[in-house]
């Protein structure tokens, strides 16, 4: 299975974990990402090599003015869309087999977590993976150490509480914060 079959399966919403073939090439990739993100988080790099790094781990050019204080991690890697101007605070974890895109002029905080997959609730079916994307708008801002759940679409201008769980859609303009999170105010 070449990679553009697994992204196809993943960005489909297609369960993972019965076909083989599709496990063995998504660990492929996650030992491709640990090395680049080793390379990311072990040494100093001037923000033009974050940069062609950061592009190298998502196999696409990253937008411009994008940002990355190390380090970061992520267990795949390939699912990832970065706009312009996009800025990643230090301590990041993706999980995106399921499709992360980060709209232009994003800020992601300390310590944020995007996860992209589900384990299926049954316990005899709990190895099989549920992928859906997380879609981030321009100008959000994620406070630090939020998490942000499989499926869930923040909204333009959309600011996150630090902290916060979101496990739901947030509308465009508004600060939504809290466990779940919920939208406290437009703005």
């Amino acid at each position: 299975m070449e990679l553009n079959e697994l992204l196809k399966k993943l960005n489909n919403g297609e369960t993972v974990g019965e076909n083989r073939e599709a496990v063995e090439v998504m660990r492929s990739y996650s030992r491709e990402a640990q090395k680049i993100t080793m390379e990311i988080n072990t040494k100093y790099h001037d923000p033009e090599e974050l940069a062609e790094l950061f592009s190298e781990l998502i196999g696409k050019p990253v937008g411009e003015d994008f940002g990355l204080f190390p380090p970061f991690y992520t267990d795949f890697g390939k699912n990832i869309t970065i706009g312009d101007r996009v800025f990643i605070n230090a301590g990041c974890k993706f999980q995106d087999q399921g499709g992360i895109t980060i709209d232009d002029g994003a800020l992601i905080g300390h310590g944020v977590v995007l996860a992209t997959l589900n384990h299926d609730f049954a316990p005899e079916k709990r190895q099989q993976l549920h992928p859906a994307p997380i879609h981030i708008g321009k100008n959000v801002w994620i406070g630090a150490n939020a998490t942000v759940t499989p499926g869930v679409s923040i909204g333009d201008n959309a600011v996150i509480a630090a902290g916060a769980v979101v496990n739901r859609d947030i509308p465009a303009n508004v600060i939504a914060g809290g466990v779940p999170a919920k939208v406290i105010r437009e703005l």
